[in-house]
C-alpha cells in the first residue's frame, strides 16, 4: 500500500501564492461628481476591504492638502470621498504606495 494522494494538496499553495501577489484583487473605481458650481467630489471604490480606509484617508488628505471622508453606500460597500479633482492624484498614490496596480485603476469621469 502506498499513499499517493497525500502529495496531490498542498494546505499552504494559497499562502504561498499570495505573499508575492498584492491583497488588492478586483478594480478599483475612481469617480469624480459635480457638486455645484466649480465644486467636485473625487470617488475612491473597490479597495479590498482588508485595508483600513480610514488610514487611506487621512494619509491621503495630507497628501493632496484636501478633505476627505469614508462613506458606506449601499451599492458599492465602503467608498472614500475627496474633495476636489483628485483622480491623477490618487492614481500616482495608489500605485507609488503598492495598494493597487497600474491596471487595476480605472478611471470614470467628464
Amino acid at each position: 500500500m502506498s499513499i499517493q494522494n497525500l502529495n496531490t494538496f498542498d494546505p499552504f499553495a494559497d499562502a504561498i501564492k499570495g505573499a508575492d501577489d498584492d491583497v488588492q484583487d478586483g478594480l478599483v473605481h475612481i469617480r469624480i461628481q459635480q457638486r455645484n458650481g466649480r465644486k467636485t467630489l473625487t470617488t475612491v471604490q473597490g479597495l479590498s476591504a482588508e485595508y483600513d480606509l480610514k488610514k487611506i484617508v487621512r494619509s491621503c488628505k495630507k497628501e493632496f492638502a484636501c478633505n476627505g471622508t469614508v462613506i458606506e453606500h449601499p451599492e458599492y460597500g465602503e467608498v472614500l470621498q475627496l474633495q476636489g479633482d483628485q483622480r491623477e492624484n490618487i492614481c500616482q498614490w495608489l500605485t507609488k504606495v503598492g495598494l493597487a496596480k497600474s491596471d487595476q485603476l480605472k478611471v470614470h469621469g467628464f
